[in-house]
């Protein structure tokens, strides 16, 4: 297919696609289940988890009032969000929660928009989410995880079929909403062993009093919701 004009992009992205054979909603989810479960691809794959989940921290605390200085992106996957303001308080509390929440959200939302039939506006959003927090990346591995993954939603917005656009943007829906629940068991097995004193659970259970591992069960319950419920709807349109 060639690249779009400009009022051909616009009139898609305001528009809705054909929903794709069931074959390939169901291979996207194969997929993006190996990109999760498979330990190789996951090292890689899970780079994308991080953009989601300090986006998230970046995002609530931008919404809820809260000066953002910066995020960073490392190798290993882990990530830092970095605000000022209250120490306690509403924000301080929405902006930890938000880490662990966000890729199972973000899933959840996507899936909406699929099942509405709005794949190219999905992309769309992608980009733009992802240009907001370039801005605030403090990093150059950063930077560069940000940009490669804006590109490839650029260059099959821009250049790929109906098709193609359709498999890519299921495949990264499908990622979001599974990949949601891997990282909290990471995050469990590892409070288990005494190795994240100070992870989002830990440092919530400080802000408000309430275990940390009612924390980590509001992610899990959470993130299989999501999967439940947009992988229903994936399926289903």
């Amino acid at each position: 297919m060639d690249a779009l004009g400009v009022g051909d992009a616009w009139d898609r992205v305001l528009g809705t696609q054909p929903a794709p054979p069931v074959w390939l909603v169901l291979a996207a989810a194969a997929v993006a289940l190996v990109a999760v479960v498979a330990a190789p691809v996951w090292r890689l794959s899970r780079n994308i988890v991080t953009i989601a989940h300090e986006g998230g921290h970046g995002l609530v605390a931008l919404l809820t009032g809260r000066r953002l200085s910066g995020i960073r992106l490392h190798s290993d996957t882990s990530g830092l969000t970095v605000s000022s303001g209250k120490p306690s308080g509403a924000g301080m509390i929405l902006t930890a929660a938000a880490g662990y929440l966000a890729p199972p959200l973000l899933g959840l939302g996507g899936a909406a928009l699929l099942a509405a039939g709005h794949i190219t506006a999905l992309l769309w959003t992608a980009i733009v989410l992802l240009a907001g927090l370039l801005v605030m990346i403090r990093n150059a591995f950063g930077v560069l995880s940000v940009l490669v993954t804006g590109a490839a939603f650029l260059l099959v917005s821009w250049y790929a079929g109906d098709r193609t656009q359709a498999g890519f943007a299921y495949l990264g829906v499908w990622f979001l909403l599974l990949a949601g629940v891997r990282p909290v068991l990471e995050l469990q097995r590892k409070r288990r062993h005494g190795g994240a004193p100070d992870s989002d659970a830990d440092q919530l259970a400080r802000l408000t009093g309430v275990a940390a591992v009612l924390w980590v069960a509001l992610f899990m319950v959470t993130a299989l919701a999501s999967l439940l419920a947009g992988g229903s709807w994936l399926i289903g349109r």
